[in-house]
């Protein structure tokens, strides 16, 4: 893991985002080709450098040199009912060729650290049922809680 270089997305990293896109694309739709298709209708560049700078916006790339070979996609949720804030992890991959490295690891280490300087009280994000691996390495790091998911079309 240390030729591995964690970075948060920050204003102007564009290019940097449509990479970690990529990757999403690239591992997601490897392993579930059903899967929603991250490069099905690429976002504008207006569009992701607004994202970019979006402060409850939180994306974490891992890189190795100019490769991308690990992403994390969270939002900060700022509640109303107290002045605090959860995070939710929305997406997290890691390129096939590079998994069991601490990559996962080390990007969730860095959400915690964005967590802490916002006020988050907790981070959570979901698996799917059968996917041993990502629940695994969740169930080290946190408490599992086993609850419903529902789509709702708007």
């Amino acid at each position: 893991m240390s030729d591995v270089a964690i970075r948060r997305i920050g204003d102007g990293d564009v290019a940097d985002l449509r990479s970690l896109n990529a990757l999403f694309h690239e591992v997601f739709n490897a392993d579930e080709p059903d899967y929603r298709d991250y490069a099905e209708a690429p976002p504008s560049d207006a569009y992701l450098a607004a994202r970019c700078t979006d402060p409850d916006f939180l994306a974490l790339g891992a890189w190795e040199g100019d490769r991308p070979v690990g992403a994390l996609a969270g939002y900060i949720l700022r509640k109303w009912e107290q002045e605090r804030a959860e995070i939710f992890i929305y997406d997290l991959a890691v390129a096939a060729d590079r998994r069991r490295r601490g990559i996962a690891t080390a990007l969730i280490e860095a959400a915690r650290e964005v967590a802490r300087d916002v006020g988050a009280w907790t981070l959570f994000l979901g698996a799917d049922q059968g996917d041993e691996g990502p629940i695994a390495l969740y169930s080290k790091l946190g408490r599992r809680e086993d609850v419903h998911h529902f789509d709702i079309e708007p």
